[in-house]
């Protein structure tokens, strides 16, 4: 066992303070960073605990702007019944993620500021065209999402909500490891005043994505039958254990017509 010094934050100015300390790394739910630490594939000289931060938590709705704290559990997210009725695509997502203990205790920043590349959020914040919130700065998700757990955040910076406006149509399909419940491929669409967008999580060899073919399968019509015979091209995709990239070009056309079918149930 190695020693670590634990500091709960006051405040995300408190946090950002913290931070200026050693090798120091943010806990929220810890469902990434714990385990990292418990197999030597993470060893931060202090941790801070930003979990309890009030200013970090809850649900906001404001005619079609949805703001979301980065604290807030993926339970809360999915059981809101402001988001329900403002993007239920969003909150149904939440309820997808891991088992009953990893939603009460993983949060949506955590998820984001992590970018796994199997992940839900990064793809609907990035079919949402949503604002990732820091401490610093506001980002757009297009510009945030930069690779296999990379993103756009800088030493110090401390992601503290995210913003959207909610679309008329949302849903999000995903075809699921059955153990660990992530994302072997998953698609959220959205169709909004901007147009249709596309983000797939658990294919692409850098990550988070989105899909030009789909989005203009769906430009001209937004139904499932838009996407018949779409070939989804495998450069790119990820092969694995779990499926090749071939398989996964495919899976991402599949979980795209189911989620355009959903969105417009």
């Amino acid at each position: 066992m190695y020693s670590v010094n634990y500091h709960r934050a006051s405040s995300v100015a408190d946090a950002a303070r913290h931070l200026k300390t050693g090798d120091a790394k943010l806990l929220s739910g810890g469902m990434t960073l714990i385990p990292a630490m418990k197999t030597r594939l993470a060893a931060p000289s202090d941790l801070v605990d930003v979990s309890r931060l009030k200013e970090l938590q809850g649900v906001k709705v404001s005619g079609k702007t949805v703001t979301i704290g980065a604290a807030t559990t993926h339970y809360d997210v999915s059981t809101d019944e402001k988001l329900k009725k403002a993007c239920p695509a969003l909150a149904h997502m939440a309820s997808l993620i891991g088992d009953p203990a990893v939603r009460h205790k993983g949060t949506i920043g955590g998820s984001i500021a992590n970018n796994d590349p199997a992940a839900d959020y990064p793809a609907a914040m990035l079919a949402l065209g949503a604002t990732i919130i820091t401490n610093k700065r506001e980002i757009a998700a297009d510009k945030f999402f930069k690779g296999l757990f990379e993103t756009a955040l800088k030493e110090g910076e401390i992601v503290t909500a995210v913003s959207f406006t909610a679309p008329a149509k949302a849903a999000y399909q995903k075809f699921r490891n059955p153990a660990s419940r992530y994302a072997i491929v998953g698609v959220f669409v959205t169709k909004g005043k901007d147009g249709v967008r596309v983000a797939v999580t658990g294919a692409g060899e850098d990550g988070v994505f989105r899909s030009k073919e789909v989005e203009t399968a769906l430009a001209k019509t937004f139904e499932a039958a838009a996407l018949d015979g779409l070939k989804v091209p495998a450069k790119g995709l990820m092969s694995d254990i779990h499926a090749s990239a071939d398989y996964r070009a495919n899976l991402i056309a599949v979980m795209a017509k189911r989620a355009v079918a959903a969105a417009n149930a």
